[in-house]
Order: structure tokens, then sequence, then C-alpha cells
């Protein structure tokens, strides 16, 4: 149990991604000092978002040069640091060398932080973020769970590096880190799992794969029906709430589920029709199972994946958080249409 000291600075890998956005723009509204790694500090595009929320709150930002795959990038920015908090690693649908893009990124560059940690005798806390993927692989597999819910005593052991590769790399990810944190005792680790994660951004041209998902059901991508596929979802807002709880509560422990509520697609989907109209072709309806994957290999859906996925129940038992890390979830409806409102503000969704 780690009593973090509010005034020491705290360092966030990832400080310009989606989720690390909304943690920054927390711990500096509580005045606290953000050590920012980033790969080009010197490029004021990449961090203007975030100087501007640094001007307007209690606490500031310093940004150092560092990169993932660099062993010990992370030295000089996690100096003086007792909280460190590690979101960066790629959430990317599509890429062309799973090991490369996906998989050494995250296992190597969550190794790459660690091994600085152990060298920092400041560090007394690492938060990591990892995923509800790292808990459930195919929705098919919650059929073996009481009430067909995971709760954080489980471990993702369907995916692998040809199937499911993102939910691959988070295993391989958390596994690391658990076994790293296992063999000393300075520090603590405490991991937070969240479901798909919606929201608007701190950068409204943001690159997570969240505002794909989102776009499409609203740019006629899913104008003919979405799959019959159920998810939990968490507001981006909450979680960078969950990773500060996770930082600052002492007894705060182990996994920790984030996710407001499980539903389907489709229900995303008609949530946003009841709050924007007809006005964007949003899904009326879900494909039938044997269509998606006749067509799914022509849409880079593989077939695998639908049979295991599409058609089962998805859920996740939040209660741990609630219980120890005091969270309050905010709805989904308010979190998909605050999220597709800055789409349509930034010009990024068009009404038909």
């Amino acid at each position: 149990m780690k009593n973090i000291n509010q005034s020491t600075p705290v360092m966030i890998t990832g400080a310009t991604g989606y989720v690390a956005g909304w943690i920054v723009k927390k711990l500096l509204d509580e005045g606290h000092t953000v050590h920012a790694p980033i790969r080009s500090p010197e490029n004021k595009e990449k961090t203007k978002y975030l100087d501007q929320l640094a001007a307007k709150s209690k606490g500031n930002i310093k940004y150092f040069k560092a990169d993932l795959l660099q062993d010990g990038s992370y030295q000089e920015a996690m100096k003086g640091c007792e909280l460190v908090i590690h979101t960066a690693s790629p959430f990317i649908a599509n890429v062309k060398n799973p090991q490369r893009d996906l998989v050494d990124p995250a296992v190597n560059g969550t190794k790459n932080i660690l091994n600085s940690v152990n060298k920092t005798s400041s560090v007394k806390r690492v938060v990591l973020t990892s995923s509800c993927v790292s808990i459930i692989g195919d929705s098919k597999d919650t059929l073996a769970y009481p009430n067909n819910t995971a709760t954080e005593k489980n471990w993702n052991t369907t995916s692998t590096l040809q199937h499911n590769t993102y939910g691959y790399s988070k295993v391989m990810a958390e596994k690391a880190a658990w076994d790293i944190n296992k063999n000393q005792n300075q520090w603590d680790l405490v991991v937070v799992n969240p479901s798909f994660v919606l929201g608007p951004g701190i950068n409204p041209n943001g690159t997570s794969e969240s505002f794909n998902y989102v776009k499409a059901l609203g740019d006629g991508q899913m104008k003919a029906g979405t799959f019959d596929m159920n998810m939990g979802c968490v507001d981006v807002r909450d979680l960078a709430a969950a990773h500060y709880k996770a930082g600052f509560t002492p007894e705060a422990n182990g996994r920790n589920i984030i996710s407001s509520e499980n539903l389907s697609f489709l229900e995303l989907g008609q949530m946003l029709r009841q709050n924007f109209g007809d006005t964007f072709p949003f899904p009326k309806k879900t494909l039938p199972k044997w269509l998606v994957w006749l067509v799914g290999p022509m849409q880079g859906v593989k077939r695998e994946f639908v049979s295991k996925n599409i058609g089962y129940p998805w859920k996740v038992d939040h209660s741990k958080s609630v219980r120890e890390l005091k969270m309050q979830y905010r709805p989904v409806n308010e979190s998909v249409t605050d999220f597709f409102q800055q789409m349509i503000d930034e010009g990024i969704v068009k009404s038909k």
C-alpha cells in the first residue's frame, strides 16, 4: 500500500494520446507537475492541446524526448517521480506485421518503462493501462463464466499472434508487467482494464480506433446494418478519473475493470439516432451472422472472428472499481453523444 506524495511530479507515457490527454488534464487540474516524455517534444503542433490545458490549470507540464522502444530513454523524465502512469501502446485494427507493429511495441515498451522504474528509486507506484481484451479474448469465451460475466480473475487465453492480435499484445504486455513487478519490492503495480473507450478527445482529430468505430456508425459505413456484437463501453473522462484514483488511492491494487455498461453496436447506433435524428445514416438493424461470415473477409473481417464473436454475450463486472476506487460512471448515451457531437463540430462527419 503506497502513499504518493502529491507534490512530486507524475510521469505519463503516451501523453498526446486519446486516453492520456484526459489523464493529463486531470493531473493538471489537481495542480500536479506532469512529466510528459514524447517522441518529438519540439513539435508544437503535437503538444498544443496539452499546452492549452496547462495554461488554464493549476499545474504545469514538462516535455522530455523519449521513445517507447529505445532502452533507457525514459530515465530523465522519471527522475523524482513517485507515480508513473504507462498508457502508451498501439491500438490499431489493421496491421501488416502483427509481431512488429503491435506485440513488440506493447511488450518491449512496457519492459523498457519498468526497467527504468527499477533504476529510479523515487518511484513507488506504476499504473498500467491494460484492457478488457486481456480479460476476454472472444465473446464466446464468456459462455464458460458464471452469468456469462468476466471478472478481474479471468485472463484471455484464446488470442494468438494470428487471431485477435491486439488482444494478444495486451495480454503479453500485462503479463510482462506483473512478472517484473513480482521480482522487486520497491513499487507496486495497479492495472486499469478498460472496455471500449468513448467520448470526446482533448485532440479533436485523434487517431484512436475509437474515433474510427463511432465515425463509422454515422458516416454511412454501417447504413446496411451493424454486426450483432456486444461489448462494454466506458467514457474516456471516467477512465482518466480511474487512472487518477488508481494512482492516489493507497489501497488500490491488482487489476481493475473500468466499464460503464454492457451493450451492442446497434444500441450505440440507436442512441445516436435518438439524439441526432435521421440526419445521419445510423444503422437500424443487425446483419445476419451468415452474411457477415460470407462477406466479412472482403471487408478485412476474418471468419474465425465472426464465428467466435458475433451473436454472443459480452459482460464484465465492474463492482471492484465501484467498491475500491469509488468509481461513478456516466451513462454511455452521454459519452457517445458528446463524442459524435465533437465529430460534427470538427466537420469529421456530415449530415446527409
